[in-house]
């Protein structure tokens, strides 16, 4: 897996660490400015590549890497103009846009490394790998799960709601109990889990109640159940990976 996990992890890293949002709104305004930035975006990920790649002679992979995600940005970007708009659907349009990176780095690990990728399925990875896997593991757990959610649920509008809590407290609380989530999975102390179901609902029983609205109550739930539901699957598919 010489080529396939660092790949992934420096698209992680890049598209969602590294992607800054100036970046990402620059993507979408017109002139100049646009190209820049999505040149800026796209040096952004070959660099990471290369570097967690570590082949310093190999300058193909980090090349193509740059195109590709050119590519792929351009487009995701007119279709949105001219979609999205109308349609309002973007979580569709981030699915696609993420399938069509991770297919192309599937592509390029098989051409440079196609053997390694079968070799896996018949043995388990080295330590190197296993680091490799926890890192890919923990970062799609952070933002790139936020994003997704916040995506998922942008159709129910919460401005109508009193604005009573901490700023950004509840990106935080997510962050922390997807990682307790896989981390209990990965250290074989599953019943964390309904402990930190429990003490969460318990915190959150007495806002709710005093809110009596059930739209709330909706939300709170919906939004629990779907970062807990990510973090167990991702939790089990990294340890089906080690063990």
């Amino acid at each position: 897996m010489t080529f396939f996990l660092p790949l992934i992890l420096a698209h992680i890293i890049a598209d969602f660490f590294l992607q800054t949002d100036k970046i990402n709104e620059g993507k979408k305004t017109v002139g100049k400015r646009r190209w820049l930035y999505l040149l800026l975006h796209c040096a952004i990920h070959a660099v990471t590549a290369y570097f967690l790649l570590g082949q310093w002679s190999n300058w193909k992979v980090p090349l193509m890497i740059f195109v590709s995600h050119y590519a792929i940005d351009t487009i995701k970007i007119a279709y949105e103009k001219k979609n999205i708009a109308r349609s309002g659907n973007t979580t569709q349009t981030f699915l696609l846009d993420q399938m069509a990176h991770l297919a192309v780095i599937g592509i390029l690990a098989f051409c440079y490394d196609g053997r390694a990728l079968y070799d896996v399925f018949r043995q388990q990875f080295f330590c190197y790998n296993n680091i490799l896997k926890y890192l890919i593991g923990y970062a799609l757990i952070l933002k790139p799960t936020a994003i997704f959610m916040n995506l998922l649920l942008s159709k129910w509008n919460l401005n109508d709601f009193p604005a009573n809590g901490l700023p950004h407290a509840g990106k935080w609380i997510g962050f922390l109990e997807r990682t307790l989530v896989v981390t209990f999975i990965l250290t074989d102390n599953v019943e964390g889990i309904g402990f930190l179901l429990a003490a969460k609902s318990v915190f959150r029983f007495g806002d709710l109640n005093k809110a009596k609205d059930i739209k709330t109550t909706e939300y709170v739930l919906l939004g629990t159940l779907v970062s807990f539901t990510i973090a167990i699957l991702m939790g089990f598919v990294i340890k089906s990976f080690l063990f």
